[in-house]
């Protein structure tokens, strides 16, 4: 891990998904679970992206057997890819929750943990609190060692969502196979035209750390402005001026 910090460093802070082993689950068949139940929590605790942490602790079976539910059906090679993407997805943003309403209150989620973290070495993130597939697993391993190494899919930074005001907006729906593609243009579309997250014109731009963080993802197909303008509202110069907002840690709640 202290290697990987140190090249994260030496790249400027950009986390590449190649630095990150492949999770190797056992060969079983099983089949996708039904997301129904996160799909009632978030439409009844999730309002415009906000968490209500305080209520949802007051009421969190339907949250316990979904991740329990979650932690009985583990991808397998006959699941199509949208159906992975659909539970991975599902299960990062629930997990977050899980971790935060087992520390609730609190003002951030980095306050979860050692007092002295370590991006990537002991951070929140990187707590193995979850169980699948006999396998103990971190918010990170989800996201960078499956989502990002698997799937090839930068859309999903605007879906998975790390409780704090910055990130993206957690969806008050449930990611289903069916509606996935659909879902994740959506997160897209809201998040790059969101003037608290991003500002854009055609001449410069002031963008969330997730586009420096994981600008790798982003220009697999051309540059990071030519992913922005699939999406963006306002068409932005290919030699529009770029900086980067800071990033807002406070709990989304």
């Amino acid at each position: 891990m202290a290697i990987i910090l140190v090249l994260m460093i030496s790249l400027g802070g950009v986390i590449s998904y190649r630095l990150f082993a492949e999770v190797r689950f056992p060969t079983v068949t099983s089949q996708p679970p039904d997301h129904d139940l996160w799909d009632g929590i978030v439409k009844e605790f999730v309002v415009d992206g906000h968490v209500n942490y305080e209520h949802l602790l007051k009421n969190s079976e339907q949250l316990n057997i979904y991740l329990h539910r979650l932690q009985s059906h583990t991808p397998s090679s006959d699941w199509s890819r949208e159906e992975k993407l659909a539970y991975w997805i599902n299960a990062y943003n629930a997990f977050t929750i899980k971790i935060v309403l087992d520390n609730y209150p609190v003002k951030s989620i980095k306050d979860i943990g050692d007092k002295l973290q370590v991006p990537l070495v002991n951070s929140t993130w990187d707590i193995k609190f979850i169980e699948i597939g006999g396998k103990d697993l971190s918010l990170n391993d989800i996201e960078h060692r499956i989502l990002r190494k698997e799937f090839n899919e930068p859309r999903i930074h605007f879906a998975i969502v790390c409780a704090s005001e910055s990130c993206p907006p957690l969806r008050s729906e449930a990611f289903i196979s069916e509606n996935i593609d659909k879902q994740l243009n959506e997160q897209a579309l809201l998040f790059i035209n969101d003037k608290n997250r991003n500002q854009l014109s055609a001449d410069h731009i002031e963008i969330s750390q997730l586009f420096s963080w994981f600008k790798g993802d982003f220009t697999t197909e051309g540059s990071l402005i030519d992913f922005l303008n699939k999406y963006s509202h306002t068409k932005i110069s290919a030699n529009a001026k770029i900086s980067y907002l800071d990033y807002d840690w406070s709990l989304n709640d």
